[in-house]
């Protein structure tokens, strides 16, 4: 399984606006063969912070996604958007258990 986490800055005060890109490229993610959660989470202490979080079911699901129209267009956004210091990590990791 593929485990993608890490945050990305946004303008301050440009969240609302930037909710409906949001909601498109999570929306279309999540439609997309192989993905089993897709998720940006803003942060509750810092309103420029935003969390992403990704599981894909195997490396080739997720290349896939990362030559999709869709992550295309919501990178293209990203100057509009006020989006900047975009920090995401991939793991390969094994099915995890319950806590």
């Amino acid at each position: 399984m593929i485990l993608i986490t890490g945050t990305f800055r946004i303008g301050a005060g440009a969240l609302e606006a930037a909710r409906p890109a949001m909601d498109a490229m999570i929306t279309a993610s999540r439609a997309e063969a192989g993905c089993l959660a897709y998720a940006y989470a803003p942060d509750l202490n810092d309103e420029t912070l935003v969390h992403v979080f990704e599981r894909w079911d195997n490396r080739e699901a997720f290349d896939r996604h990362v030559a999709s129209d869709h992550l295309a267009v919501w990178r293209a956004q990203f100057a509009e958007l006020g989006i900047t210091d975009r920090h995401l990590a991939l793991f390969e990791v094994s099915e995890g258990e319950a806590v």
